[in-house]
C-alpha cells in the first residue's frame, strides 16, 4: 500500500518536462503494442524522442505519440499506414500530420537547419549578408519560443525583423515562403529581438 502512495507522490511532483514525458511514454508504448509493432520501431522511437523532443512542444501527447511511431516504423523499416496508429489513439489526424511533416523536415535538414532556411529565402529576396547574419542572430536568442513553429515563417519573421521591419519586403518575404504577411507579422511578435 505504501508502495501506491509514494507512486502518486512521485507522480504529483514531476516537473513539466518530466510530466510531459511522461505522459507521452505512457501513449507511446500503449500504441505501439495496439499496433504490434517490433522492438526496433521502440528504438527509434526513443532516438526521435530524445533528439526532437522541444520540435513538438505545444502538442497534445497523443498526437505526439503517433506522429513518432508512425515517423519511426517508416525510418525502421516497417512503414505502416497512419490510420493503424488511428485506431489505437484519440488523436486527430490532422494534427499528427502536422507534427510528422515537421519531424521529418528537421531531419531531412538537420537540427540546426534554421539557418538554411534563413539564408534560401534571403537568396530568393537578394538581401544582404549582415542582414543574414542579423536574422541567424535573432533565430538564436529565440530558438525556445520557435520550437514547433513553421520555418519558413520563423525565417521569414527574422529578416523582416532584422531589415527593420521595411514594408516592401515583408510582401516578398510572404512570397518567397509560401506564406502570408499576417503569419510572418505574429511571428515577428513572438520574437525578442
Amino acid at each position: 500500500m505504501q508502495w501506491r502512495r509514494l507512486a502518486k507522490f512521485h507522480r504529483e511532483t514531476l516537473h513539466g518536462r518530466e510530466r510531459r514525458l511522461a505522459a507521452i511514454g505512457g501513449e507511446l508504448k500503449r500504441i505501439r503494442e495496439c499496433a504490434g509493432l517490433p522492438q526496433s520501431v521502440a528504438e527509434e522511437t526513443e532516438a526521435l524522442m530524445k533528439r526532437y523532443f522541444d520540435l513538438m512542444a505545444g502538442f497534445p501527447p497523443e498526437v505526439v505519440a503517433v506522429a513518432v511511431l508512425w515517423t519511426a516504423a517508416k525510418a525502421a523499416g516497417v512503414p505502416r499506414p497512419l490510420e493503424d496508429f488511428l485506431k489505437c489513439s484519440r488523436a486527430e489526424e490532422r494534427r499528427v500530420r502536422r507534427v510528422a511533416w515537421r519531424l521529418k523536415e528537421v531531419m531531412k535538414l538537420g537540427r540546426s537547419s534554421i539557418e538554411d532556411y534563413v539564408k534560401t529565402l534571403a537568396a530568393r529576396v537578394n538581401l544582404p549578408a549582415s542582414v543574414i547574419k542579423a536574422a541567424v542572430d535573432i533565430l538564436e536568442r529565440n530558438r525556445r519560443v520557435l520550437a514547433g513553429k513553421n520555418p519558413w515563417v520563423s525565417a521569414a519573421a527574422a529578416l523582416w525583423l532584422a531589415s527593420l521591419k521595411r514594408l516592401g519586403l515583408l510582401k516578398a518575404l510572404a512570397e518567397a515562403a509560401g506564406t502570408t504577411p499576417v503569419s510572418i507579422r505574429k511571428a515577428a511578435g513572438r520574437m525578442k529581438v
